[in-house]
């Protein structure tokens, strides 16, 4: 190869380079220009509030129990 092939080889390599850059800041944007506005997590409280004594009583429905409505066949 002669010099000025590999000095165009170079030159194109470099604007393709260049190229690609502002076309990805183009099109991502940039990121220091950004502001982000963050939630701050509300810290988990060590005490216990008693569950509703309308739901939670003695004679409420157990859901773990099995409920068969119909007959009940012998292949179960």
């Amino acid at each position: 190869m002669k010099k000025t092939d590999i000095a165009m080889i170079i030159f194109i390599a470099g604007l393709s380079v260049l190229l690609a850059y502002f076309v990805a800041k183009a099109v991502l944007g940039d990121v220091s220009e950004e502001s982000v506005k963050v939630k701050t997590a509300v810290p988990i409280s060590a005490s216990v509030t008693e569950p509703d004594p309308t739901v939670f009583n003695k004679d409420a429905i157990n859901p773990t129990v099995k409920v068969v409505i119909g007959e009940k066949n012998g292949n179960e």
